[in-house]
């Protein structure tokens, strides 16, 4: 018998499998993904805050990203297309990430106690992240699907109608702790995964990290709640007048013609 049949004999695993890259280019994609949705979370939370500097201002965000200035008007397709891609890739993240999660009760339990026992602050943040990511498959993918099939209705009357006269708003708030905890947290594991950053001391950098982790984590969580309470705000003021969309007074959007050039 050859060397190579009496190891898989005894452990069940082939040389194939053995010399196998699968599972690195699987860690490979579920890092490539988890890093672009995380720069998608941040850049996204930015301009939906853009509702704390005016109605006009959130407006103009809106029609940038259907493509007024090029088109000469809104496109909300533009929007559905570029969603769904980020769908796609959140979709696909998800399906990776649970390779790791603990199958049964009875995994699930091993690794809590290892933890407890530990007591090692990256492994808590992983699990942490694990029970994030569980819930955002479920929140995020809701937001998502409503946002592909309703690209129309997105603006600061109609995002605000959606949280308040809809209750999105409970949602959201779940969603809100959900995304910021576990993007945060992926992000600075990348960091520490990938060694980026090391330098010629590793141990501080990633003291370093995880400071900066926390402050992140408190900007995003303040800017995310605070854009949220004006959404509500603006929902509850305009709960009479459901479905009306907003029509802006003075803005950057109104000042280009059919053609998309300034008028």
């Amino acid at each position: 018998m050859e060397k190579a049949d009496i190891i898989e004999s005894l452990t069940g695993v082939s040389e194939e499998r053995k010399k196998s890259r699968i599972p690195a280019k699987l860690d490979f994609y579920q890092s490539a993904t988890g890093l672009f949705l995380g720069l998608f979370m941040w850049a996204h939370m930015i301009f939906v805050s853009s509702i704390l500097l005016g109605n006009n201002a959130m407006y103009d965000i809106t029609k940038m990203f259907e493509g007024q200035f090029i088109f000469g008007e809104g496109k909300p397709i533009i929007v559905s297309i570029s969603v769904f891609i980020v769908f796609v890739i959140f979709i696909i993240h998800a399906g990776l990430a649970m390779r790791k999660f603990p199958i049964n009760y009875r995994q699930y339990k091993t690794f809590k106690t290892s933890m407890n026992l530990m007591g090692h602050d990256d492994t808590k943040m992983w699990f942490i992240q694990a029970y994030t990511g569980f819930a955002m498959f479920f929140l995020g993918s809701v937001h998502l699907y409503t946002i592909m099939t309703k690209a129309d209705k997105i603006g600061p009357y109609a995002s605000s109608d959606r949280v308040v006269s809809d209750w999105f708003w409970p949602l959201y708030i779940l969603l809100l702790l959900a995304v910021e905890f576990h993007g945060a947290i992926g992000l600075y594991r990348l960091c520490v995964k990938w060694g980026w950053f090391d330098g010629d001391n590793p141990k501080q950098t990633r003291a370093n990290l995880k400071k900066a982790k926390k402050i992140v984590t408190v900007i995003f969580l303040t800017l995310g709640v605070l854009s949220l309470a004006a959404y509500i705000k603006i929902g509850i003021a305009h709960k009479h007048q459901y479905g009306q969309r907003y029509v802006p007074t003075s803005s950057i959007s109104i000042q280009y013609n059919k053609h998309g050039k300034v008028a």
